[in-house]
């Protein structure tokens, strides 16, 4: 099976899709053959009679995939997390349909990269979390982290979970850093959050130029991710 890191949140909207897509541009630069997945998409939009997620649409075009079927086997109109979305739709999460869309792509690729949905314990069904998807395809994680007031509390508690479960943390990356005009929440919490957890902070990245998901731009992305963020510390064992 490939290597892999399987990203993970804070909170929603935090830029998840937007990490993910950046090491997977980085990682086509490198010649690395490089799989992607969104398990559960929420908030897909119809085209020609189907379901499709503009972040999965996105990770696929970084990636240079085309497999949409693989690497987001599950997916709901509603802007839901998946359990109330599954409830609205009358539809449960299939998991087994998850991990062996999993287990076909990791087969291709040498590293994968999996979007989470939300944080660690947003739930599927009644009893299972993402927590639970990570430990069953045993990747490690990296959490995507913001840098406003309230971090702090978010990122220790999303490690703390990570830890009580028993996954892999390889790091927290702050994303929408504001580097030309700090506020004294974003220049001191990344630095405590790592104190505090001991885990490492594996970059610090700025707002985007020219980035627009749905429109499948990326703008400045994979340069400014081989600038602010440590690669080596993800793609290496």
């Amino acid at each position: 099976m490939s290597k892999g890191v399987f990203i993970v949140g804070t909170d929603t909207e935090v830029g998840k899709t937007v990490i993910s897509a950046g090491l997977a541009l980085v990682a086509r630069e490198r010649r690395m053959r490089i799989g992607v997945m969104k398990p559960v998409a929420t908030g897909c939009f119809v085209r020609e009679g189907q379901l499709f997620s503009h972040d999965t649409l996105f990770l696929l075009e970084a990636s240079g995939g085309k497999d949409h079927e693989r690497a987001n086997p599950i997916r709901f109109r509603n802007p839901l997390a998946p359990l109330p979305a599954a409830r609205e739709e009358s539809r449960p999460v299939d998991t087994t349909q998850i991990l062996r869309a999993y287990e076909d792509l990791s087969e291709n690729f040498e590293f994968m990269i999996v979007e989470g949905i939300g944080g660690l314990m947003v739930p599927f069904t009644e009893d299972y979390f993402v927590y639970d998807l990570v430990k069953q395809m045993d990747l490690p994680v990296v959490i995507v982290s913001r840098t406003k007031l309230g971090t702090i509390n978010h990122t220790l508690l999303t490690i703390e979970v990570a830890k009580a479960k028993g996954l892999n943390v390889k790091g927290v990356i702050f994303n929408d850093y504001d580097e030309e005009n700090q506020t004294i929440d974003e220049r001191t919490s990344p630095k405590i959050v790592s104190d505090m957890s001991g885990v490492p902070i594996l970059g610090l990245v700025p707002h985007i130029q020219g980035l627009n998901p749905e429109t499948l731009h990326f703008g400045t992305l994979r340069e400014v991710m081989k600038e602010k963020v440590n690669l080596d510390a993800i793609f290496g064992d």
